[in-house]
């Protein structure tokens, strides 16, 4: 009797777990091209259309693609051959970005206060332990994207759900416990596959993969209907390949695509 007192006594004392900050999920992938036209040829042959974009003389072009009302691929045109291609960044959607620097701050994350960027939406970005950028944003009322909620839905017609995107690192363990410890995700604690669910978003997450010479992102894209969409890539001419119940595709600068079934639900 007296040790359960004791328990009960500490595990009235002990502080309790910080709750994860609100995420409403990934916002958007960010990835550097080879050739932007080209990239975004592939995309809209996918069923997405450009929502904007920008081309400001003497500079780089980027096109921001949509996949739904929420989330987009955003594509940046390489200056010279020295920057490297492939996956830049994954911005997560904050729906309280000031919340959610403060209680990255309150653990120990070195993140700024969010400041309003070009398209019109406030923002805030910070470092992994692999010195990655990781950014956060939330829709502004006015913004690029705001604005276009409705519009540029393609062919997909804002039935696909971008669901998890998957990226090499080098040290899985660090990143594993930074995502975890500092940014609030949720382990799945699985063996070989590392993969952490954005806070309280519904059921997109990330996926740490080691690096070796074949590492390349992996974006997976959740769909209603695989075979009707299948039959959509070919018309377009494409090549589609089965994989189990999921098919795959290769962009222009080898990153891989993936459509699985399931079913999105439209907020």
């Amino acid at each position: 009797m007296r040790l359960w007192s004791i328990l009960l006594v500490a595990s009235l004392i002990t502080p309790a777990s910080k709750p994860s900050p609100a995420l409403a999920g990934i916002a958007h992938l960010a990835f550097r091209v080879t050739n932007v036209a080209k990239s975004r040829d592939f995309y809209q042959k996918l069923g997405f259309e450009q929502s904007f974009e920008f081309n400001d003389p003497g500079k780089p072009p980027v096109s921001y693609m949509k996949v739904n009302d929420r989330q987009f691929i955003e594509l940046y045109q390489r200056a010279d051959d020295s920057q490297p291609l492939g996956l830049m960044h994954v911005c997560y959607e904050a729906a309280d970005i000031e919340a959610v620097q403060r209680d990255y701050v309150q653990r120990d994350v070195k993140a700024p206060e969010p400041k309003k960027a070009r398209a019109g939406n406030m923002l805030f970005t910070i470092r992994d332990p692999e010195n990655q950028v990781v950014e956060f944003t939330q829709y502004m009322p006015g913004s690029l994207h705001f604005e276009d909620r409705g519009k540029h839905l393609g062919a997909a017609r804002g039935s696909m759900h971008m669901q998890r995107i998957a990226f090499p690192v080098r040290d899985v363990a660090a990143e594993r416990a930074f995502y975890a410890e500092k940014l609030g995700f949720e382990d799945s604690a699985g063996q070989g596959i590392v993969r952490l669910r954005v806070p309280r978003s519904e059921n997109e997450e990330i996926q740490l993969d080691r690096t070796d010479s074949a590492s390349k992102p992996r974006i997976s894209f959740e769909i209603s209907n695989v075979p009707k969409t299948a039959e959509y890539l070919r018309s377009q001419g494409l090549t589609p390949q089965r994989n189990g119940e999921a098919i795959s595709l290769t962009d222009p600068d080898g990153v891989f695509v993936i459509f699985n079934p399931g079913q999105y639900r439209r907020r």
